[in-house]
């Protein structure tokens, strides 16, 4: 699989996409010069690399996403786990909740994803 692992500035720019698509070069041009202080050049350098590296195109004119924002976060979190926790979902929870207390309704959620998973 193409790295898809995004920098801080990369990330922005991708949500950018994400919150915004289908948008044309030039709007997203605009938007990146108001949000970033970025020159017309930049805006396509970044665009370029993100789109060589599978995230996004720029089809005639026109800014789309090839892989959407929850394949995208999926994705990383699922490598996340592999690389951290050796793929073992249950070791990455004991460590997040050693630090982080759940609440009752994120507990609740949890079994419900759980039933919902078993009945599959």
């Amino acid at each position: 699989m193409t790295e898809k692992r995004l920098g801080v500035i990369e990330t922005r720019f991708a949500n950018l996409i994400w919150e915004n698509e289908p948008l044309a070069t030039s709007q997203l041009i605009k938007m990146c010069e108001e949000e970033f202080s970025w020159k017309r050049t930049t805006t396509y350098t970044v665009l370029k690399r993100l789109s060589e590296r599978g995230l996004f195109e720029n089809k005639d004119g026109t800014v789309s996403s090839l892989v959407s924002r929850d394949d995208y976060y999926a994705t990383q979190s699922e490598s996340f786990i592999e690389e951290s926790f050796g793929g073992s979902l249950p070791a990455f929870l004991t460590a997040f909740t050693s630090k982080n207390r759940l609440s009752k309704k994120d507990v609740e959620k949890i079994k419900k994803m759980i039933k919902d998973y078993e009945e599959q």
